[in-house]
């Protein structure tokens, strides 16, 4: 095991500063980056800014508005938008879209959705992604993943909710639902929304590498 004082010689190990040399940005660029200013999410890609002269000013970063003069009255990109932009690259404030918020499936703090179950992106699937059932170990490909919880998702097949599904017992039922198919059973010519879906609580499927190309 390599000792983190001595990483491989492949490392980058240059010394350098995180904030780039403000001597080389424009006025308005590099104030951004040095006066003190505190950035509030308001939800729906709005910001709160206040700057250090006391002054308080909203930016809304999806428009790239901002109501201070130097935007309003001059049109120009303001120190504000760029703080903002600053501090959303670099994981300060949630991006438009996102709150500060506890993962529902791994429980770490995270930027989960505004709306919906607050799920991280790490423990997301999307379309086409395959996944491993923990129980029979099975490849499966995600069809979608639900803002439903397993407590929530009634199975009329099996008369009861998946959460209350023999094979899902032990799986938290807070955990959102995900719909899955099975690609190598039936027509395999058959294109993922043409064939059955089945339900499962998120924390039964392992996520793998690879992902289904439609």
């Amino acid at each position: 095991m390599t000792h983190p004082i001595n990483p491989p010689a492949s490392s980058d190990t240059r010394l350098r500063p995180l904030a780039p040399d403000t001597r080389r940005l424009e006025d308005r660029a590099a104030r951004a980056w040095t006066e003190p200013m505190a950035v509030t999410p308001l939800g729906g890609g709005r910001y709160a800014v206040a700057s250090h002269s006391g002054a308080r000013y909203l930016v809304n970063l999806p428009d790239g508005d901002c109501s201070c003069p130097d935007h309003e009255i001059r049109g120009e990109r303001c120190k504000h938008l760029r703080r903002v932009a600053i501090e959303v690259t670099d994981r300060r404030v949630p991006p438009p879209g996102r709150r500060r918020g506890e993962c529902t499936v791994c429980g770490l703090p995270s930027f989960v959705p505004e709306t919906g179950l607050p799920v991280c992106s790490d423990c997301r699937f999307e379309r086409g992604d395959l996944a491993t059932d923990k129980e029979t170990g099975d490849v499966v490909v995600v069809y979608r993943q639900t803002d439903e919880t397993a407590a929530e998702r009634y199975v009329g097949t099996a008369d009861c909710t998946v959460a209350e599904y023999p094979k899902n017992d032990g799986y938290p039922s807070t955990d959102p639902v995900v719909e899955v198919v099975y690609p190598f059973s039936g027509d395999r010519n058959a294109d993922i929304s043409e064939r059955p879906r089945y339900a499962f609580p998120r924390s039964r499927l392992a996520a793998r590498e690879e992902m289904l190309i439609e």
